[in-house]
């Protein structure tokens, strides 16, 4: 059962921190250490302090699964540094019980986001066709980044992800409040 007073401070952490990451990843497409790790450590304390040791602890596992599964991401060159260390931080603030709503929120949100954007730009076949070769790139070559599709190319249409990590945080913010009422 849910304490509403209590139990909703975690996701409104985690939206806040990533907000807070949306607005400097949107304005220098970084997002630095010096907000990430601070939100990280501050879930660790806040989870000891609310819940004690031993939420403490799960919360330190949801980090590190959510900073996993964007590792993959990262490793394939599909994803900057700083967007692994805010869905660590993010995952840590919401908490262990929270993180698998969390992150099929934040990769629905990225999927719609990056087609948006690629409607909008008019590339949606270009991107189609793109997804395809690195479809197959990885097929062959595991994890290796494409040497043309990835992140660190200025030429290909990016999307700050921390923008689609934060909408995964609202979502996962408003199917709590419906746990709630509930």
């Amino acid at each position: 059962m849910l304490r509403p007073s209590m139990d909703l401070v975690f996701p409104v952490a985690s939206l806040l921190c990533a907000a807070g990451s949306a607005v400097y990843d949107v304005a220098s497409r970084r997002i630095p250490n010096f907000l990430t790790l601070p939100a990280l450590a501050c879930g660790l304390v806040l989870h000891a302090f609310l819940g004690g040791w031993r939420q403490a602890a799960t919360a330190a596992l949801g980090a590190l699964l959510c900073g996993f599964v964007f590792l993959v991401f990262y490793l394939a060159g599909g994803m900057g540094a700083g967007d692994v260390k805010l869905i660590a931080a993010v995952g840590c603030l919401a908490g262990f019980s929270r993180i698998a709503p969390l992150l099929v929120f934040t990769g629905l949100a990225g999927g719609v986001m990056a087609l948006g954007l690629a409607l909008a730009r008019g590339q949606l076949t270009t991107t189609l066709q793109n997804m395809f070769a690195l479809a197959m790139h990885h097929r062959t070559m595991g994890l290796t980044p494409h040497t043309e599709f990835n992140v660190g190319n200025e030429q290909t249409l990016r999307l700050p992800y921390a923008l689609a990590i934060t909408a995964g945080c609202a979502l996962n913010l408003s199917l709590q409040l419906l746990e709630v009422r509930q």
